[in-house]
């Protein structure tokens, strides 16, 4: 079966997550190998925040991937399994936890495909312990631009296959996805959590923690002033054992839908303020240790149907910076500086511990932390974000390309070393930029 999708037809738009769009149709088709013969880059559930899976406005179509949903094979002693790249990772949950595997890396978000992970390279609470979703993929089977479909791995096209992971879908189209699966004792999370007095201490609670716990995240207050800039709540989980989970599954959630978007003033900083200031307090236990269910735990966003629509008509961006460890002391509380400074109101920020460079030419990790700072699109907000990247370069960091929609070509350039081995490898498989998409224009100077 295959259609063109009337989200992108007569004349409509496209949109990324965080609500940044551009002119343009899906054509949605089970025969992934067909439909990708002649457009520009593939799209599956646009939970990308940006301006990557959007398409560019000389070719305005995108594959969607999300009817080539199949799981084509699986082998229940090593936990390889192949599945087409439209698969989502609720349907992996929710088919496999229950028969005790689960995907060896998961973002905070189960709203994404197979495909969408390889291409972002996605990373999540297990970062410091099992890296990137890339370290655990085998192959890939891809398009590429000269119309050839090929399997690729590390010993077969792996200066492919290594630059597809992380490679935002500009080195070919994604048909199916080889990785492997791994056993979990229960379907519960084992959880403690400890509030963290600022930015400072937060940092080192994360390396603390690192060593003894194989899952670790932590919500951070931006807006709270002083001593306090960067306070928040660090948690940390690991699977729960037989012996210490419950006999019953988890109980699916009520997932209630935002029905309206919110208006531009109720996430202000005021607001903000005050939502931060009673998540702190709510959490009025230094510290709390218990079971909860994988989708507290890895999803909470997830529980909100068009969560995004709180940040009203405009959208947000996430700017997601990767802090290496060679930068000086204090470049966290630095960066929440700026924010402050500015009058940035993130509402949603997000502290990570990395320990481990991904695979991919262009993977995001490498040993450090990660900041995810949620952005309400306003008036100045490109200036806030031009300020960000300019301290992250002097911190010697890097942007998430899935997250990002408005970096500047040039601080992405100066930021990215790596960019002259990913073009060498687009000339090589793709010489006339024929996989390209909006991102790519704004960051890599495609042509429009």
């Amino acid at each position: 079966m295959t259609k063109r999708s009337k989200r992108g037809a007569n004349g409509s738009r496209l949109s990324g997550w965080g609500r940044h769009s551009a002119p343009g149709s899906e054509l949605k088709t089970e025969n992934l190998e067909r439909g990708s013969m002649d457009v520009p880059l593939s799209r599956g559930l646009g939970r990308s925040y940006g301006d990557s899976s959007l398409p560019p406005a000389d070719k305005p179509v995108a594959l969607n991937t999300t009817l080539a949903d199949r799981i084509l094979s699986f082998d229940t002693e090593s936990g390889l399994l192949r599945a087409e790249a439209g698969l989502a990772l609720a349907e992996l949950n929710r088919l496999f936890l229950p028969r005790g595997w689960f995907t060896p890396v998961s973002p905070g978000t189960q709203y994404v495909t197979l495909g969408g992970m390889v291409a972002a390279d996605v990373h999540g609470k297990n970062q410091h312990v099992d890296g990137d979703f890339g370290d655990h993929v085998t192959r890939l089977k891809m398009r590429v631009a000269d119309g050839r479909v090929l399997w690729c791995g590390p010993e077969e096209h792996a200066d492919l296959f290594f630059g597809s992971i992380g490679g935002m879908g500009l080195l070919g189209h994604i048909l199916e996805v080889e990785f492997t699966m791994r056993r979990v004792p229960s379907q519960w999370i084992w959880q403690e959590t400890e509030r963290v007095p600022n930015i400072d201490a937060f940092e080192q609670a994360l390396s603390a923690a690192a060593k003894d716990w194989p899952m670790t995240v932590g919500w951070i207050d931006c807006v709270a002033g002083g001593t306090s800039l960067g306070r928040g709540i660090l948690m940390k989980g690991r699977w729960a054992t037989a012996s210490e989970a419950p006999k019953h599954a988890p109980r699916p959630k009520p997932r209630p839908r935002l029905p309206f978007d919110l208006p531009e003033w109720a996430l202000g900083r005021l607001s903000v303020r005050a939502f931060n200031e009673l998540y702190y307090r709510k959490h009025f236990r230094k510290e709390t240790r218990g079971l909860v269910d994988p989708q507290s735990f890895f999803y909470p966003l997830d529980i909100l149907r068009d969560w995004n629509r709180m940040y009203g008509r405009r959208g947000f961006t996430q700017w997601q910076g990767l802090l290496p460890r060679s930068a000086k002391s204090g470049a966290a509380r630095r960066m929440l500086e700026i924010l402050s400074a500015r009058g940035g109101a993130s509402f949603l920020a997000v502290i990570k511990d990395c320990d481990k460079a991904g695979v991919g030419t262009l993977s995001f990790p490498a040993p450090g932390i990660t900041l995810a700072l949620d952005i309400p699109m306003r008036d100045d907000t490109q200036a806030l974000i031009d300020a960000l990247n300019q301290q992250l370069l002097v911190e010697g960091g890097r942007i998430y390309l899935a997250k990002d929609s408005l970096t500047r070509e040039e601080d992405f350039r100066a930021m990215e070393p790596r960019l002259e081995e990913f073009g060498r490898l687009r000339e090589a498989w793709d010489p006339e930029h024929k996989l390209k998409s909006a991102q790519s224009i704004r960051l890599l100077g495609d042509s429009a």
